[in-house]
């Protein structure tokens, strides 16, 4: 009886901790889509993004790369091509993500980063199918930061993979971020600690 509500009592726990977890709802000009993200596996990687969220960063960028069959990455430019400023790189935490089961499978949110692990800021990626290759240590030893997972609309996630493209993946008609939005209570404890 007493294993009986040990077991119901963490189970209870998990629930509300996922119930908990920071959420960011995207509304696109191909539908919206919402992600949990998960700041115990990624403490500084989600504070950074809700950061940028409450600030506005991402409301009329675009997603500007879109490969079918990999993922879809924005948060960074604006639909006339301009790169957004942002503050300074992030530690890249993607090995004690992926110790907290967080791995680079389809509806999973990462960073977006150069060559350098270290250079991740803005913008981020949803991975549309599993690629495993990011995660760490990858092959440049380092591998990308997965910090939440789509939880809602990945059929809009699923338009903007399927949408024309052109050079440099970028897609032909503009998919724009037109609002990013914190929901729930939790957010603002995160927010105010960064």
């Amino acid at each position: 009886m007493r294993l009986r509500v040990l077991a119901f009592t963490f189970t209870a726990l998990a629930a509300l901790s996922a119930a908990q977890a920071p959420q960011v709802t995207f509304t696109t000009t191909l539908g919206s889509f919402t992600v949990a993200l998960n700041p115990e596996a990624a403490p500084a990687t989600v504070a950074n993004f809700l950061a940028y969220v409450r600030a506005g960063q991402y409301n009329g960028t675009t997603f500007h790369r879109v490969i079918p069959n990999f993922m879809i990455q924005g948060g960074g430019m604006t639909p006339d091509g301009k790169e957004k400023p942002t503050r300074a790189p992030i530690k890249n935490e993607a090995q004690q993500a992926l110790a907290k089961g967080l791995r680079n499978v389809r509806g999973s949110l990462a960073m977006a980063r150069t060559s350098d692990p270290h250079s991740a800021t803005g913008q981020f990626f949803v991975n549309v199918v599993d690629n495993g290759f990011l995660d760490y240590p990858s092959q440049d030893g380092w591998g990308y930061c997965v910090f939440g997972k789509v939880v809602k609309g990945m059929e809009t996630v699923d338009k903007i993979r399927a949408v024309k493209t052109g050079a440099e993946d970028k897609p032909l008609e503009p998919v724009i971020i037109t609002k990013a939005v914190v929901l729930g209570a939790k957010t603002e404890e995160t927010v105010r600690s960064i």
